[in-house]
């Protein structure tokens, strides 16, 4: 069943599982080259495409990384965060979105904790004011750092902790990188009243969602990718309700899955578990919400009705206040009922 794409486009979303730095367009990536001459990153747009063809997650993580070296001061932070604000707004029509920040991997290259809080937090009112997008933060240990990346990043979010910070995460690299390590953090980071979002099952199998479920408290997963491989994992997540957010593109771009035909969504479903839909880091695969949203109609096979209920379990099982649910789950009823 095919869904037109002008519906999809206009279509109020919210979005649970996209980062910061990863949701840069060319337009700002050639923007933050400019400023800062001598990156590997190309300063023409035209080439990025080409640059960001990874081999492998490693690959993508290496990539990924020499673009957040262009983000050397705070007004950089602030121009990122207010133009992928922007552009969520105006080119996505979201109205929610829970943006995964990564501060370590800007403060360790000399931007001061306070200063980085402030810049993320004035676009952030911003972008609510001049574009009607509610933002809220997860602050991510990156994996790959270790503990000291882990010690300040809590550090970062319970004795700065900006306003819109709701959550507690861990991104990176799985291979390598064991999820009990960060027990410590998380249970800190809970106490605190901070929610816990770690990635696990991306690119390693079912055990590290169970470290993630068990050990890390997790409310939700990012991505889960190998969940169905472990049937009482399934039963598990199922009888908790404990969302996956799924991100079909990144999970072909960054070879977790082979093909779109094998993608385990429509399984997860079928299987009754609770899942999203997100992006990742968008324009990094050649994608945004709208087209996930596409992917999802065609894997699941959903109208017009069923993708606004896709839609809506985002809002559901997001973080926002009752009101910002409320107020969203109206708007997308009343747009499906509109155009379908």
């Amino acid at each position: 069943m095919s869904v037109p794409r002008t519906f999809l486009a206009g279509l109020p979303k919210a979005e649970l599982h996209v980062h910061h730095v990863g949701s840069a367009s060319p337009r700002i990536v050639t923007e933050l080259a400019a400023r800062h001459p001598g990156s590997p990153v190309p300063a023409d747009p035209g080439a990025l495409s080409e640059y960001f063809k990874f081999d492998d997650f490693a690959h993508f993580i290496e990539l990924y990384l020499t673009v957040v070296e262009l983000i050397k001061t705070p007004e950089d932070v602030r121009l990122l965060t207010y133009e992928v604000a922007r552009e969520m707004a105006e080119q996505q029509n979201l109205r929610y979105a829970e943006l995964t920040v990564t501060p370590y991997t800007s403060v360790i290259r000399g931007i001061a904790a306070e200063a980085f809080c402030e810049a993320i937090e004035d676009a952030r009112v911003a972008a609510e004011k001049e574009f009607g997008l509610t933002l809220r933060w997860i602050f991510d240990i990156s994996g790959e750092a270790g503990l000291p990346a882990a010690d300040e990043t809590l550090r970062i979010a319970t004795k700065i902790r900006p306003e819109g910070l709701v959550g507690f995460g861990l991104g990176g690299p799985e291979i390598g990188v064991p999820r009990p390590q960060f027990q410590p953090h998380f249970e800190a980071a809970i106490a605190a009243g901070l929610r816990s979002v770690p990635h696990a099952g991306e690119t390693t199998g079912p055990e590290t969602i169970w470290d993630a479920v068990r050990v890390l408290k997790a409310e939700r997963i990012g991505h889960g990718t190998s969940t169905m491989q472990d049937p009482a994992l399934v039963d598990y997540l199922g009888e908790h309700q404990i969302p996956l957010e799924v991100s079909p593109t990144s999970n072909i771009a960054t070879r977790a899955v082979a093909s779109y035909d094998v993608h385990p969504l429509r399984a997860m479903v079928e299987a009754g578990l609770v899942v999203t839909i997100n992006s990742d880091d968008p324009p990094m695969f050649g994608t945004d919400l709208t087209n996930e949203y596409a992917v999802a109609a065609e894997l699941l096979d959903l109208d017009e009705a069923g993708v606004g209920e896709l839609a809506k379990t985002a809002v559901r099982v997001s973080f926002a206040d009752d009101a910002v649910k409320e107020s969203l789950a109206r708007e997308i009823d009343a747009y499906v009922a509109q155009n379908s």
